[in-house]
């Protein structure tokens, strides 16, 4: 049998009341500490303008590094995205998509905007200098190359596909490996989406009184 002390139990009268926080549970990897926060500065292919890491304060954030003439990874897994986005439903107005072009020199703003138009409005095309890309890529240990089409030697660019996953004040929580992949976890991200927009459900006391017994 459990007991517990006055001093236990009137320590937090109101958090016990307004019930508890439950546990985090992802589907994906947690990245929480792992990564500095989300720091940038782009031209915002919609708007025209430049943006920030700051401008996206409040909403849920993917980061997605590709190419407009990307033939196959970078359409699968923005349609992928796009299939998240529906399934959130109302809550895909709390969520951006950050599509960063790792080539610059052929992927002018209004290109990006009218790619990323076909998939979901939430998806932002990013366009930055050498510099800036690169700096952004290597904070989140994204791998690319261009090489420049030559006689005999197509043009060509290489790309890592993983996604990450950023919370409302811009810390990076989850890296999502699966969605350019032929067996991507939709169902489960989406749930991690969601939880990261509302934050993790709450528990009765009850509940939470047997988990920590």
């Amino acid at each position: 049998m459990i007991r517990l002390h006055r001093r236990q139990l009137l320590g937090g009268p109101l958090a016990l009341l307004a019930g508890c926080r439950a546990k985090e549970h992802w589907h994906n990897i947690d990245v929480t500490g792992e990564f500095p926060q989300l720091q940038f500065t782009m031209a915002d292919a919609a708007g025209g303008g430049i943006v920030s890491a700051a401008s996206f304060l409040g909403r849920t954030v993917l980061l997605y590094f590709g190419y407009t003439d990307c033939p196959d990874v970078c359409p699968l897994a923005l349609g992928n995205i796009a299939k998240i986005l529906n399934r959130l439903g109302p809550l895909a107005s709390w969520l951006r998509v950050l599509f960063v072009t790792v080539d610059p020199n052929r992927d002018s703003l209004a290109t990006l905007k009218a790619y990323t138009a076909q998939f979901a409005p939430q998806i932002v095309g990013l366009r930055g200098t050498p510099d800036q890309l690169a700096a952004l890529a290597r904070t989140y240990r994204i791998a690319y190359s261009v090489t420049p089409g030559s006689p005999g030697q197509p043009y060509e660019v290489t790309h890592s596909a993983a996604v990450y996953a950023f919370d409302a004040k811009g810390a990076a929580r989850l890296l999502i490996p699966s969605l350019a992949s032929a067996k991507p976890d939709i169902a489960g991200t989406t749930a991690d989406l969601q939880q990261l927009i509302l934050g993790p459900p709450s528990i009765g006391f009850w509940d939470w009184l047997r988990q920590t017994a």
